[in-house]
């Protein structure tokens, strides 16, 4: 009986000498898949490197393997689908990086496998073994996709249904107004403690600038931040002539929120001193965004108003 395969590996291949003692051959990682040896071209010292060439020749091959014609699912690794999924498609979408991270956690569990053997059990055990429904529900979904586009390119001879558990009730406790008043105001009133002692320093001012914004335009955290007062290459940015938050770069897929919350038109329930109007005196002021935008005022209003109408 042969030996079962153990896959492509990586193998160093020691330095070797001719029999005067010099150096003919220095150390050197080596792909071995099978019979086949291919030369990764890292030293000794460079396991990175090796590794990266490693996980290049795997993909490559995944690809070829991919491509390779109809074939019934029993005898397509879910492998070659990922690796033609996170080819084609993955790299279009809005957080690539993101979409990369949940292929190799499904590479993971079902690296090993063949379409044949995804079936409802099967799914329903990665959902146990990875501990996070939502998590697990995401990466199905991408794993449903990728199986989807590997048989739209005519490379599957069947139908393999995808087993998603039932997704997360939808968020029905949030902050109320008087809640934002009181912990805005906290974090602006704030101050740093130093040798058990308050000091005159308010460090967590930007925290409330922050908050505002996220509150007034329902804008993910990492927009925010990376936010620009301009044109910025690589970077969201907040025309604050017209009011509008492209919160996403230019070439990414483009979303915008009006300053006010709705839509593309300013003036809705905002206060007279609003977004809109502070993000451009920051900006005639030549102000670093987002941490000297002064919005103590709007904070006041907010928190008085709350005090007004609650006592």
């Amino acid at each position: 009986m042969s030996r079962r395969s153990r896959g492509p590996r990586l193998w160093l291949r020691r330095a070797q000498y001719d029999p005067a003692g010099r150096l003919t051959h220095a150390a050197v990682w080596l792909i071995k898949d099978g019979q086949y040896r291919k030369s990764t071209g890292c030293g000794a010292d460079d396991r990175r490197g090796a590794e990266a060439a490693l996980a290049a020749y795997i993909s490559n091959k995944h690809l070829a393997e991919a491509q390779a014609g109809v074939r019934p699912p029993a005898h397509i690794p879910v492998a070659d689908v990922l690796a033609l999924y996170g080819r084609d498609v993955a790299p279009k979408h809005s957080r690539p990086r993101e979409t990369a991270q949940r292929i190799a956690a499904l590479l993971g569990y079902f690296g090993d496998k063949v379409l044949s053997d995804v079936n409802g059990t099967i799914c329903r055990t990665y959902v146990e073994r990875r501990g996070s429904i939502a998590a697990a529900r995401r990466e199905l979904e991408d794993l449903r996709a990728a199986i989807n586009h590997h048989r739209r390119e005519g490379l599957c001879s069947a139908i393999v249904e995808v087993v998603l558990p039932e997704a997360s009730p939808a968020r029905e406790r949030w902050l109320t107004r008087e809640e934002a008043a009181r912990l805005l105001w906290a974090a602006w009133h704030y101050r740093e403690v130093q040798k058990g002692k308050p000091t005159g320093r308010r460090s967590r001012q930007h925290i409330a600038r922050f908050i505002l914004l996220a509150l007034y335009t329902g804008t993910r955290a990492g927009a925010i931040c990376g936010a620009a007062l301009q044109p910025t290459v690589g970077r969201g940015w907040i025309d604050v002539a017209r009011g509008v938050f492209y919160r996403r770069p230019e070439g990414e897929r483009r979303n915008c929120t009006g300053i006010c919350g709705a839509g593309n038109v300013m003036g809705s329930g905002l206060p007279s001193n609003g977004l809109a109007s502070r993000c451009h005196r920051s900006k005639r002021r030549s102000a670093l965004w987002p941490r000297t935008l002064g919005w103590a005022q709007m904070l006041r209003h907010m928190y008085c108003g709350t005090r007004r109408r609650h006592g």
